[in-house]
């Protein structure tokens, strides 16, 4: 079908426009900045491509034929969507409309996400956010394919082709069920744990995160005796709650407010675990410096860690 179409160009679909609004060759002349010769000789060209009259030329008037009228519904059509169009490329291009595929773990839901987003929204409201709650690994993968312009990720390892700058640095906590031994107290020396069972975060979903708790452990004189890993932090704390284990979380997670579990820095600790934001070097998106922008005031405004 689209082998057959006549060769129409906007510039004969708006100077067939503006004459049939004014039905007046001279007119229409004028309004296109043009001479009427040249005007008239687009015309007969367009009409000559369709196949059809699509003016009756009187000598006191100029009137559609039932086939021009028919053709500037379309040709009307045509003209606003290439406005349309334009005018949405150039706002794509400037940054202020399109879609962001942002990638988050749950701990940053917890934080400073919501924030983020309520911001973003208000200084950008025809930007569309996808979000995907993902753990580490999985948002590393979608990053490097380019399923996700951006990402939050924790404890992340190296990657060349990543943009990396830390949004969040905050402590490790003790997740203890209330009616623990040790609940009472206000902090913890992680060695009092050491013949605790564990329930921690699945390795394989955040290794470097699951490798920093190894090393506060293998730094307080033990190895955790892990019994149960999980994908979410929510399962985590409901397991810590149930009196499953312990857990080393990081602090954001207190948010849950799961009653049941009570929360302590750990004593005499001053390691803390980061979530990073993260990008492909090669994304120049500018939909995307205008979220990395809004991040950075979201957490420059945040008040540091006790």
């Amino acid at each position: 079908m689209l082998d057959h179409l006549p060769d129409i160009d906007l510039r004969q679909m708006r100077s067939f426009a503006i004459v049939a609004e004014e039905l007046h060759f001279s007119r229409a002349a004028e309004r296109l900045g043009i001479a009427q010769p040249p005007l008239s000789q687009q015309i007969r060209r367009l009409e000559a491509k369709v196949g059809c009259r699509l003016f009756d030329r009187g000598t006191r008037k100029v009137e559609l034929t039932e086939a021009g009228r028919a053709l500037l519904t379309t040709i009307r059509r045509i003209l606003l969507d290439v406005s349309t169009g334009v005018e949405q490329a150039k706002r794509i291009s400037r940054g202020d409309a399109g879609v962001l595929d942002v990638g988050f773990p749950a701990t940053v839901a917890l934080a400073i996400l919501p924030q983020v987003i309520r911001s973003f929204r208000q200084r950008y409201p025809d930007i569309e956010l996808r979000l995907s709650e993902l753990p580490t690994t999985p948002q590393r993968d979608a990053l490097r394919a380019g399923a996700l312009d951006v990402g939050f990720l924790r404890e992340p390892e190296a990657d060349s082709t990543l943009q990396m700058e830390t949004v969040m640095n905050e402590r490790f906590m003790a997740a203890l069920p209330s009616s623990h031994r040790l609940a009472s107290r206000e902090t913890i020396a992680l060695s009092s744990l050491a013949q605790e069972p564990f329930v921690l975060f699945r390795r394989d979903v955040g290794p470097m995160f699951h490798s920093r708790i190894l090393g506060l452990c293998g730094q307080a004189g033990f190895t955790p005796r892990i019994i149960q890993e999980s994908l979410e932090w929510q399962t985590v704390v409901s397991l810590v709650r149930a009196g499953l284990g312990v857990s080393i979380v990081p602090e954001c997670v207190v948010n849950l407010r799961l009653k049941g579990v009570t929360y302590h820095p750990l004593a005499a600790s001053k390691i803390r675990t980061s979530v990073v934001m993260c990008w492909r070097k090669d994304n120049r998106r500018t939909a995307l410096l205008h979220f990395i922008d809004v991040v950075r005031k979201v957490t420059r405004n945040q008040a540091p860690p006790a």
